[in-house]
């Protein structure tokens, strides 16, 4: 092993000092991987294998760096210190030894152990070998048997990696496929969330689909709708060449608490049915959040409506209250479904789309992004009415004349549905 991975190893890269960790103690899994791949992570994550009192030595890290500290898994002792840049994990030896517990791990490539005391790598499984042809091969089918959800991990691992998932593991995941069922919808949604935010991964997610592992999650889905998944892909790098802020929209997250970006929402709803109604329950199944939920329905509601050409100014008005932040999800979503209606891309594609697109991008745009005369409470003050569902109606059309350029003052507001109250 070169002193380049050594070095890449090394403790003084750590959030904490190596005195803290007992002899012997491994570190195993990605961080070993990556560093023998030469893949540098922003975020640092270590795994560390202890023979006894995992769960001590964690605490005791946490302590004394004043690091967060989570108690992931007390029957197995395994436990977590989390720092600004870095989460550590421990966990308690499984098995009478290290070769023991890295024969029960998921693939060779992540079978690799180093000992930051020795600086020795320990490598049975000839996991080094893989890493070099690009190779992800199972330990064994039984492990994957245990752990179902690996069968979507080798999916993710082979596109975050760029590499082939070797023939023999492949033919056991499609012989394990069903067991997907097994696993919590929340876990394998987590592996999808993966495939869905890079173009990588949607080589990936038809592959696992075609090999079952996918089907009995997304039961709507069909070959078309792997098809309209490349096409998203397509689009979004269209779309991100010529407006480069709205690129950059969709890869925001929908929520800060919700890291699913927008790109990926478009993604989604090409793998549900297309009846939103539909989707929804699907969604909901499948355990996502309401505001991703609502962006896949949002999206295939409006998808089709966005391209109508000389759409008038009210019309247009309502699809952007309708859209909000939404709009550049519908864009990509209904820029694909042209491109798979055509079999290819055209230039005119994208004409059909820019008046509304200029809209969105011009943040003091009346009809995008409408900053309101009037508030219900400044409407019934005014006019001198109680709160009722009139007061909701007579802002709307303030909102649309607004838009229409016919009002441009709280004067001219309060007048307009003044008006409106009489007729």
């Amino acid at each position: 092993m070169s002193e380049l991975v050594v070095s890449r190893l090394a403790a003084k890269n750590w959030p904490f000092s190596l005195e803290y960790l007992p002899q012997p103690v491994y570190m195993v899994g990605g961080a070993v991987r990556d560093a023998i791949l030469g893949r540098v992570r922003e975020y640092v994550d270590l795994d560390f294998i202890i023979p006894v009192d995992a769960v001590k030595v964690a605490r005791k890290i946490a302590q004394r760096y004043q690091a967060g500290f989570v108690l992931l898994d007390a029957e197995r002792q395994i436990a977590r210190a989390v720092f600004p840049e870095a989460t550590a994990d421990f966990a308690q030896q499984d098995g009478e030894s290290l070769i023991t517990d890295l024969y029960r791990r998921d693939f060779t490539i992540n079978a690799i152990a180093y000992n930051p005391h020795t600086q020795e790598i320990i490598d049975p499984l000839e996991g080094y070998k893989d890493l070099e042809s690009g190779l992800l091969r199972m330990i064994s089918p039984v492990n994957l048997q245990n752990d179902p959800l690996r069968l979507m991990r080798a999916y993710r691992q082979a596109a975050q990696l760029g590499f082939t998932i070797e023939s023999t593991t492949q033919e056991t995941i499609r012989s394990l496929a069903q067991d997907i069922r097994k696993v919590a919808a929340e876990r394998v949604r987590v592996e999808v969330g993966y495939l869905l935010a890079t173009s990588h991964g949607t080589f990936w997610l038809n592959t696992a689909w075609q090999d079952g592992v996918l089907t009995s999650l997304f039961k709507n889905a069909t070959d078309e709708s792997f098809i309209k998944l490349s096409a998203v892909d397509e689009a979004y790098a269209l779309i991100k060449h010529r407006w480069q802020e709205l690129g950059e929209e969709l890869t925001d997250y929908v929520r800060e608490t919700v890291k699913t970006s927008w790109l990926s929402i478009a993604k989604l709803a090409c793998l549900v049915d297309s009846k939103p109604e539909i989707a929804e329950l699907e969604l909901q199944e499948l355990t996502y959040s309401r505001a991703e939920i609502r962006g896949v329905t949002t999206g295939l509601r409006l998808f089709a409506e966005i391209k109508t050409v000389n759409m008038p100014l009210r019309k247009q008005y309502f699809l952007f209250r309708e859209m909000g932040i939404l709009f550049p999800a519908v864009l990509v979503l209904a820029l694909a479904n042209d491109i798979v209606a055509k079999g290819r891309f055209e230039e005119s594609m994208l004409v059909t789309y820019e008046p509304l697109i200029k809209r969105y991008l011009d943040k003091n745009d009346v009809v995008a992004h409408p900053i309101p005369l009037l508030n219900g409470k400044d409407m019934m003050t005014a006019l001198n009415i109680p709160a009722s569902p009139l007061i909701g109606e007579l802002l709307m059309e303030v909102g649309v004349a607004q838009a229409e350029g016919k009002i441009s003052t709280v004067e001219a507001a309060i007048e307009f549905a003044a008006n409106l109250v009489k007729t």
